[in-house]
């Protein structure tokens, strides 16, 4: 190569180094944006089974409590008694077949209702997981929507406790589990929500009954002694 020779390399233009910084700042806010979300992940599946919590109480109240006004659960038609000569109770008897078509009908009306609840009305506003004050509830909101799932069941429960002198409370309890799969953008979740609800009552005057029958609908149900019950309950 003859003397006067000599190479030029020309630099990156603008337009290169333009996109060179928009490529990095998209990598920078990519990365944020992984690191935030797997900080920010246990706040929001806290927040979201808090949300979806509350929502499967609300719908299970109202279901019970629109089976109690309409008169579909009263004492006098879940529950007999059987007296000796002398008027004294000696037995307390459960309609079984009542407390089974309640249980089924409301436990279909709960899972029902739960699969109607919409993702907005579940969904979590961005600035709720700062943990700031000024921010919460402000700013896009993460969508959360939940299904029933298989499990959920629910089922009568008696308990008798003294009441006084010759005084037996018996109470009908409502035990209801209910489990809801909960789905985030990414990830899901199950979680159990129960409630155990007293949907009738009556206080038993006289000797405590000599037998009941026990009407936790499951499959060791079993006619026992009241007085047994009420001595030896936890």
């Amino acid at each position: 190569m003859g003397p006067g020779f000599f190479y030029y390399h020309r630099g990156p233009d603008g337009p290169q180094i333009r996109r060179a910084l928009l490529l990095l700042a998209i990598s920078g806010l990519l990365a944020f944006a992984l690191y935030a979300g797997a900080q920010m992940r246990p706040l929001l599946g806290s927040l979201a089974t808090t949300r979806v919590s509350n929502a499967v109480n609300r719908i299970v109240y109202q279901a019970v409590n629109e089976a109690i006004d309409s008169g579909q659960i009263a004492y006098e038609q879940l529950v007999s008694y059987e007296k000796d000569n002398e008027g004294r109770i000696t037995m307390v008897r459960s309609n079984m077949a009542a407390f089974n078509r309640l249980q089924s009908q409301i436990l279909d009306l709960i899972l029902s209702r739960i699969d109607q609840v919409s993702a907005r009305e579940l969904s979590i506003p961005v600035g709720s997981l700062t943990g700031s004050p000024l921010l919460a509830g402000r700013g896009p909101r993460i969508s959360v929507r939940m299904e029933s799932v298989g499990s959920s069941s629910a089922r009568f429960e008696n308990q008798f406790e003294s009441a006084g002198i010759n005084q037996t409370k018996h109470r009908i309890v409502l035990r209801i589990d209910v489990y809801v799969s909960i789905l985030l953008p990414g990830y899901s979740t199950v979680t159990q929500v129960t409630n155990e609800i007293t949907v009738a009552e009556t206080v038993i005057v006289g000797e405590v009954p000599g037998t009941y029958t026990y009407f936790a609908t499951d499959p060791d149900a079993y006619a026992g002694d009241a007085k047994d019950y009420i001595l030896n309950k936890d």
